[in-house]
């Protein structure tokens, strides 16, 4: 598979790259590097090819004050796996939890442990989202026994989930690869309430759970806010992230429209999660 590296150089580089990370996550780049002067952002070559002209349009309308300069890279294939694996360090969400891979056979390990092989899905934990939602989920007691996982990618979040006392978990995902890899790492972490489903909203349209988990970009939450509140009970839970701090307000307003109140507000480096009770 040939990747797609963009390299942009901003200047100024703040806020603007913040805001095109965020439109570049909406086109299908799946993860990024931040630089002083701008930013790395990674696709496939398949998705390139059917974003371009947008990427484009997207690049010449910033501000004409702001000098703006970027360049396309095809990357061969390589062994992403030892890559990854040479750059993968444990995660530790304060002493509450630690993400690993399996090859982490002597690192420490703080509160319950989670081991993550994620081939090409997103949610190792390294990211500020999915490490805002692991936190915020520690803080449920009694923890929620029916939950659904949407955006599960490798099911770190339904994996703690299970951990945590949940007993009957529903992780969806639109990606095969993400599923599969979810069913692979619930085994990996001997977990066996956790079904995972490849779809989007349509798979949810009749089931009643608890608590929804979404760690997805702000656009699609918006699109999904009535599925989520429609399929939680009453004084279920909701919790969100995928999005920046400054987006915070029009998501908490938004989501009244759905009978969802905003109950905790949790930030960490710009990103942000809200947690929702359905009234």
């Amino acid at each position: 598979m040939i990747r797609v590296q963009l390299n942009v150089t901003l200047e100024p580089s703040t806020p603007w790259t913040e805001i095109l990370i965020a439109e570049f996550s909406e086109l299908g780049f799946d993860s990024f590097v931040e630089l002083d002067n701008g930013l790395e952002a990674y696709i496939n070559e398949d998705i390139y090819k059917e974003i371009s002209t947008k990427l484009s349009s997207l690049l010449t309308s910033i501000p004409t004050d702001v000098k703006v300069d970027y360049q396309v890279v095809e990357i061969p294939f390589q062994n992403w796996n030892e890559i990854w694996e040479s750059d993968f360090h444990p995660v530790y969400v304060e002493d509450k939890l630690t993400i690993l891979a399996p090859f982490h056979v002597n690192e420490q390990v703080l509160g319950l442990p989670i081991y993550i092989q994620p081939q090409m899905s997103f949610g190792t934990g390294h990211h500020q989202t999915t490490w805002l939602m692991s936190k915020a989920m520690f803080g449920l007691n009694p923890f929620p026994k029916n939950v659904l996982d949407m955006g599960t990618g490798t099911g770190v979040l339904a994996i703690l989930a299970e951990k945590l006392g949940a007993q009957n978990i529903l992780a969806v995902d639109i990606e095969p690869w993400s599923v599969e890899n979810t069913s692979e790492n619930a085994k990996r972490n001997n977990c066996t309430n956790i079904t995972a489903k490849c779809g989007s909203g349509e798979i949810i349209e009749d089931i009643s759970v608890d608590l929804v988990l979404a760690n997805i970009n702000k656009n699609i939450l918006k699109e999904q806010f009535k599925l989520y509140a429609d399929c939680l009970s009453l004084n279920g839970i909701l919790m969100i992230s995928g999005f920046f701090e400054t987006d915070a307000n029009e998501l908490v307003e938004f989501a009244a429209n759905f009978s969802l109140k905003k109950t905790h507000l949790f930030t960490k480096e710009t990103w942000a999660a809200i947690q929702f009770v359905k009234n």
